[in-house]
């Protein structure tokens, strides 16, 4: 038998210190990790963990939501388990798929996590929403202002090259042109 632990976060800036502090506790044969969204399902290193797994080796995550956040990928996962032999446990919520009752404790928190997820969405675009009617603007700002536009005509007028324009705005030939109201084509 063989533990092998999984822990994720879901961006870069955050530390997977404290799952892995968790599960080092149990010595795991195996500990994959990874830093990316629980909501996409294709996350690398939980592949390979799945794909390690053996009959008789337990898989273990600190929280539910380390694993999944909607309840159905959560299932399809613990099955994917269950097909292999795979024993699961969480630390955390003192879950294990070995009885009765560790299944059904499992399904009411992946329905929780899912819903609390399901909650910070709408929150977030609630936000979004509310920020947006304050004029606060989203995205990358736009590097062609009117400015630059203004610019780029005048040094057109004056003689300067488009590559000599390019250099001293730092926009590229189509931003150039564009602003121009020139088509590449017609220029040549």
């Amino acid at each position: 038998m063989t533990i092998v632990a999984y822990a994720r976060v879901s961006s870069t800036g955050q530390s997977l210190d404290v799952q892995l502090d968790k599960v080092a506790a149990l010595k795991p044969g195996k500990v994959f990790q990874e830093k990316k969204s629980g909501v996409d399902r294709e996350r690398p290193e939980l592949q390979k963990a799945i794909e390690y797994c053996r009959e008789g080796d337990v898989f273990v995550v600190t929280k539910i939501d380390r694993l999944a956040r909607s309840t159905r990928d959560l299932l399809n996962i613990i099955d994917e388990l269950a097909a292999k032999g795979v024993e699961f446990k969480v630390l955390d919520q003192s879950v294990d798929t070995t009885s009765p009752t560790g299944k059904l404790t499992l399904q009411i928190l992946a329905s929780v996590a899912e819903f609390e997820n399901n909650i910070r969405k709408e929150r977030q675009a609630d936000g979004i929403k509310v920020a947006q009617a304050k004029g606060v603007q989203f995205g990358r700002h736009p590097r062609m202002t009117e400015e630059t536009v203004a610019t780029i005509r005048e040094l057109k007028d004056a003689g300067v090259t488009v590559k000599d324009i390019m250099a001293r705005t730092s926009m590229s030939k189509a931003s150039v042109y564009r602003a121009l109201g020139t088509k590449i084509s017609e220029t040549y």
